[in-house]
């Protein structure tokens, strides 16, 4: 059965278990203080015919009660459960990959207005989720295309020409190729953080700081870039891997879009009583509002596409930004007056 009939026969069967316990006691009432006979104006009055009329018009009454259970039931439940209907047609459609459709159920806030409000939140979460998914892919799809159309060109043009300087050729596709598993490394990082496949333990965020640090020196003063650190100790719970990569992502980041010459990067820590706190600062050029807030989609990048062994492929500060919403955190980037950006995680101290 429907839930609309199952409804129906609840309203009718109500109406009907209070309708005869209320006629049974009129029936014993009538039995137990009525005479057999009593006189009454323009007659007399016999128990025995009054009993036998009033059994028939309890049954008529009972009867009405019954049809009007039924009848009332029908038309009270399909009005109680038409939103659900509304939410099933939403189900459905987005069963068939419409995503874009919402319920948006007017009325009263009840439970009904709740679960169709629940549900057209769900379905906009969904539908920017699909399209990041898209653009990302799409975005890979490009991305991996690029080193391995440049290696079929550098092949032909070895092939069609056996004079070519072999040296050469072999020093630009073990270029190329770094590039590319480089970006496959990249993206598989990314996808190990969305998938939350890490184990949790209490880290420093501040020696995680001073090992990326350590780690990208060389590549600082290359580029005449120096770092500054600052910080106390400032534990955190989280993947120890992950949170180094994180920093080192940062760091990196700051390192590679800086001023061309005598730049700075401001790295520190901080430990509250709740979060712990990363910032990482860099000099660099102005930047607008709207261009920060891109940075962390996938393949973005701050300013034109750096040529060189350092660039990235792109996807740094979206892997940050992963790595921090697994572990609960949140992740602020904003410019800096003087240019550049100011990026800071914030992470719980516990689970």
């Amino acid at each position: 059965m429907s839930v609309r009939l199952k409804l129906t026969l609840s309203y009718a069967g109500f109406l009907m278990v209070a309708g005869v316990p209320l006629v049974v006691t009129v029936w014993a009432l009538l039995r137990s203080y009525l005479p057999d006979v009593a006189a009454i104006p323009g007659g007399i009055l016999i128990r025995s015919d009054l009993m036998r009329d009033f059994a028939s018009v309890a049954g008529t009454v009972l009867a009405c009660l019954l049809v009007i259970g039924l009848l009332g039931g029908w038309l009270l439940a399909g009005r109680m459960l038409a939103p659900l209907t509304r939410i099933t047609d939403a189900t459905r459609m987005a069963a068939t990959g419409s995503l874009s459709h919402r319920i948006r159920l007017e009325g009263r806030a009840d439970e009904f207005r709740e679960l169709a409000d629940a549900f057209d939140a769900m379905l906009a979460q969904l539908e920017a989720h699909v399209a990041g998914q898209q653009r990302f892919a799409a975005n890979a799809s490009h991305e991996l295309r690029t080193p391995l159309a440049i290696s079929q060109t550098l092949l032909d043009v070895a092939r069609n020409d056996p004079a070519h300087d072999r040296g050469e050729l072999l020093d630009r596709l073990h270029a190329v190729n770094v590039r590319a598993i480089d970006l496959t490394e990249a993206l598989l990082l990314l996808s190990r953080a969305e998938e939350r496949s890490f184990s949790r333990a209490p880290v420093d965020l501040s020696l995680l700081m001073e090992e990326a640090t350590e780690t990208l020196l060389p590549l600082a003063e290359k580029r005449g870039v120096r770092i500054h650190t600052s910080g106390e100790i400032t534990p955190a719970t989280g993947s120890q891997a992950l949170l180094l990569q994180l920093t080192t992502n940062l760091l990196h980041n700051a390192i590679v879009h800086n001023l061309p010459d005598q730049g700075t990067v401001w790295i520190r820590t901080a430990a509250h009583p709740d979060t712990a706190v990363l910032t990482v600062e860099n000099s660099g050029e102005e930047l607008s509002a709207e261009l920060v807030s891109t940075l962390t989609e996938p393949f973005q990048r701050g300013t034109e596409r750096i040529r060189n062994d350092h660039a990235g492929v792109g996807l740094g500060l979206a892997i940050v930004k992963s790595i921090t919403q697994v572990h609960g955190g949140t992740l602020t980037i904003v410019p800096r007056q003087a240019g550049g950006l100011r990026i800071t995680v914030e992470l719980p101290t516990q689970d």
